[in-house]
């Protein structure tokens, strides 16, 4: 593949930019590494920048991120379309989201896992060569990461995995994006060219599984009018998609995994087999291994689908990931209909963190899509979550113990101050990171 122009990283730590350099140099014509942004300018105006990598901080003791965030500013003004990757060692959501608000294009906190990295800027450079600036904010039909660890070891297993043959089953709950992950697998394998079909096993009746699945021939059974081609058929070539495989009734898996394991379909109503030639992932929101115990799955079957195992965690479990989402899903709806919201306020921030999201990331698309249609300021604030402020988080009523205690404490400020979380930070006597660190502590 053809290597992209040239990289600019701007970092104060010299150790981040001779790292970066060496796992991206193969990658570009030309790796230019600064350690303060001064020059910034000057090397935006004499080479062909395909990226930036920007650091958030650059004098010591300081980690508001104001520099970072100037600096953007400057390089979206000169260079617009350019993508901008912010860099920190401090993972501040609000940050992030104040970043990709202002434009930049991702965002990643040290220490980074390599293959993260290098996959942010080389997705970040075929947008930017495609014509298309930002990253961060895709339309949600694409899969939406965060950078919460649960997400970042996941993507990293999907980084190793999705080039090999290998079988995947993903698993989680409704609304996780298991069909967006599995389209994300069939992208980066080597049958991204060709079709990644789609079957939902739960709307196969068990009437039509075969002709569904298998095709048949003419007159093999009534309304059989023309011979028709099955989903694994169609699939053959590219990658075949499995969605709540769990649904299948037992006697029908045998038949599926015969398929399976002989890569080859037999037509309704006709003896000549078809090979086959596809990638398989499944998905499913059931426990697989509890229905082998209790005799509803078949075992064999299950191996034959697991060779990889990718959990998709509930959005409960990576709250860290909500704002980013959020401001995704902001920036996308306020595209399609063509209103003026920018972002979103404290209170209404930390509505969203607080809400149990029982539907997941779908629902907190939906959220936001009608919340952005119902806003009348640029700034999505609680009067327009109303559906979300039924539901509180509880706190223990008597605290037992010292952290109890402070739970309880940082809970009741957060309240007093109408979910501002810099003034509950003035009021409890910490900073504004503090609060946040000892948030996600307590899952406030």
């Amino acid at each position: 593949m053809k290597k992209f122009n040239t990289l600019l990283v701007v970092d104060d730590n010299r150790a981040v930019l001779t790292a970066i350099s060496l796992l991206l140099r193969n990658d570009f014509e030309k790796v230019v590494t600064l350690p303060s942004p001064v020059r910034i300018d000057e090397i935006m105006q004499s080479e062909k920048v395909d990226c930036v990598l920007l650091d958030m901080n650059f004098n010591a003791g300081l980690n508001s991120g104001n520099e970072g965030m100037f600096q953007l500013k400057r390089i979206r003004e000169r260079n617009p379309k350019t993508p901008v990757i912010l860099i920190t060692a401090y993972a501040d959501i609000e940050l992030a989201v104040r970043g990709i608000q202002e434009g930049a294009a991702d965002f990643i906190v040290k220490p980074w896992e390599n293959s993260v990295l290098v996959d942010k800027v080389l997705k970040a450079c075929r947008r930017y060569r495609n014509g298309q600036s930002k990253v961060a904010n895709d339309a949600p039909d694409t899969m939406l990461w965060g950078f919460s660890e649960e997400m970042c070891r996941l993507r990293e297993l999907v980084i190793k995995a999705a080039p090999t043959e290998a079988n995947i089953l993903i698993t989680g709950e409704n609304g996780t994006g298991k069909e967006l992950l599995a389209r994300e697998i069939h992208q980066r394998s080597c049958r991204a060219s060709k079709r990644c079909l789609q079957v939902d096993m739960g709307s196969v009746t068990e009437s039509l599984f075969e002709s569904e699945l298998f095709g048949h021939v003419k007159g093999s059974f009534t309304n059989a009018m023309t011979d028709r081609t099955g989903k694994i058929e169609e699939a053959s070539g590219g990658t075949l998609f499995l969605d709540e495989i769990g649904n299948l009734p037992m006697h029908l898996q045998s038949k599926l995994l015969t398929a399976l394991q002989s890569r080859r379909i037999v037509r309704v109503g006709s003896n000549r087999p078809v090979p086959v030639d596809i990638r398989l992932i499944c998905a499913t929101n059931r426990n697989l291994d509890a229905m082998v115990a209790d005799g509803t799955f078949r075992e064999d079957l299950l191996y034959r689908i697991n060779t990889i195992h990718l959990h998709l965690p509930p959005l409960r479990e990576r709250r860290d990931d909500i704002p980013i989402l959020a401001m995704r899903f902001i920036n996308h709806f306020a595209d399609i209909y063509n209103r003026d919201v920018k972002g979103i306020s404290p209170a209404a921030e930390q509505l969203l963190y607080n809400y149990s999201w029982h539907g997941n990331i779908r629902e907190l698309r939906h959220v936001i899509e009608k919340a952005v249609i119902l806003s009348d300021s640029d700034m999505l604030t609680p009067d327009v979550f109303s559906s979300l402020q039924r539901e509180t988080v509880p706190v223990q009523s008597q605290p037992s113990t010292l952290e109890d205690m402070e739970r309880v404490m940082i809970a009741e400020a957060i309240r007093l101050c109408n979910g501002n979380l810099s003034a509950a930070s003035m009021r409890l006597g910490i900073t504004r990171q503090t609060l946040y660190n000892k948030m996600k502590r307590y899952g406030l």
